[in-house]
């Protein structure tokens, strides 16, 4: 059932140019069906710096205050995804003649069921996470079987109406959890998951990741990109795939079937 692709870093940002990314999804959205969750970190970043209020992030998580929630909210549920749902439209009207992406929140139509976190030793504030026992996405099924993409800000709604900033990584690898996904991509910056000698490694298991973190060869915000993985690739039973979204060619290239960035899974194959 359906593929769910995260986008962040620099394919975010520069989305007007990234045609080739943009051809790559809709394809496989028409092959397979595309679920994309999109993060937004550094425009929030911006912003909040204009406006003179600080950022802190401990353990690659962002520290959300209640009086920064609508501004994070406004960002990456408002201008980013619209500009991100106007981007791949223009470039499937010229192919497709139709603008299949639709523009949502994790929270809209209880796409997700969000909850605030409770998991973390320090409190993060208005940061929430996906309850995947409760979640069905009966809105996202009905969009994809009528030919919609639907495009997910990483914000949620709780019980009580309250905003919630949902770190990207975990809201893409809740929804490919509720969803059955058939798989799993975290697009970012970097090709894959470097070990010390800043070698890309082709595949990582639960053991190795420990290792490495506590190690510090994992460190920052791939703490919680590879613990998102790896909890999804065990409750999928499908490998999960940590990879470039700048490099042209790439989603491409992992759509059929070549080996590219770094297969997160259960038990190392082979």
């Amino acid at each position: 059932m359906a593929i769910v692709i995260k986008i962040g870093g620099v394919a975010l940002e520069r989305q007007r140019t990234e045609r080739d990314l943009w051809h790559a999804l809709l394809d496989l959205h028409q092959r397979d069906g595309v679920v994309l969750v999109h993060g937004g970190g550094k425009a929030v970043d911006a912003l909040l710096s204009g406006l003179a209020m600080p950022t802190e992030r401990r353990e690659g998580v962002r520290i959300t205050p209640a009086d920064q929630m609508d501004i994070i909210a406004g960002v990456l549920a408002g201008t980013l995804n619209k500009q991100l749902v106007g981007a791949i439209n223009a470039c499937s009207k010229t192919i497709h003649g139709r603008s299949p992406a639709v523009g949502l929140s994790l929270g809209d139509g209880g796409s997700l069921i969000t909850r605030k976190a409770t998991r973390y030793s320090f409190d993060p504030g208005r940061v929430g996470e996906v309850d995947v026992a409760v979640s069905r996405a009966t809105l996202l099924h009905a969009l994809l079987r009528d030919g919609f993409l639907p495009v997910l800000s990483s914000i949620g709604i709780d019980d009580a109406g309250e905003l919630l900033n949902i770190n990207a990584d975990d809201a893409a690898a809740g929804l490919a959890r509720v969803l059955r996904s058939q798989g799993l991509v975290l697009l970012t910056d970097v090709p894959g998951v470097k070990d010390a000698s800043g070698q890309i490694l082709e595949q990582l298991d639960g053991q190795r990741i420990d290792r490495m973190i506590a190690s510090g060869e994992i460190a920052g915000g791939m703490i919680p990109k590879v613990r998102a993985a790896l909890e999804t690739a065990r409750a999928i039973d499908a490998p999960v795939t940590i990879m470039s979204g700048a490099e042209t060619g790439a989603l491409k290239a992992w759509a059929q079937g070549e080996r590219i960035g770094t297969r997160v899974v259960a038990v190392i194959e082979g």
